[in-house]
């Protein structure tokens, strides 16, 4: 009979042991994962592949093709296909654009046009002291990426 009271015993303990563990990854869980600096590079490289399919399809269907950045908004969607790129909260996204390119008042695009140019810009994704820009040559339509450091 006194084997019987042991087990019971602990199983009191694994049953409060497994509360405790559920509890701390309950915890775990809440808890906002920031993005890292690996992260950041991989959604600025999404936003330069974005970029330049536009380029391409800009080429390829000979018309103009405007990719919308809506910096409030945290997006990047092409104008060639639709695609979405989406900034998470963490993430700080500022746009430099032309506000004016060839005929047009723009301000939230960058155009691409048949000929390979484009209207030119600068998309810069920062986090906590580090970040990186897309920069789209006006002249060449290129699509590069750079790493930042915030001012």
């Amino acid at each position: 009979m006194r084997c019987a009271n042991v087990v019971r015993r602990q199983d009191g303990y694994i049953l409060l042991e497994i509360v405790c563990v559920l509890a701390i990854l309950g915890l775990l869980a809440a808890i906002p994962r920031a993005t890292s600096r690996a992260g950041l590079e991989g959604y600025a490289v999404a936003v330069a592949t974005l970029l330049k399919a536009d380029r391409v399809a800009a080429l390829r269907r000979r018309v103009r093709v405007e990719t919308l950045i809506d910096a409030q908004a945290r997006t990047i969607r092409s104008g060639g296909d639709g695609r979405i790129v989406r900034v998470p909260a963490d993430v700080r996204l500022d746009a430099m654009l032309a506000t004016r390119c060839y005929d047009r008042t723009t301000g939230m695009t960058v155009d691409f046009f048949p000929s390979g140019m484009s209207c030119g810009g600068v998309i810069a994704l920062t986090r906590s002291g580090f970040g990186y820009e897309v920069r789209v040559n006006w002249l060449t339509g290129g699509v590069d990426v750079i790493p930042h450091q915030p001012m």
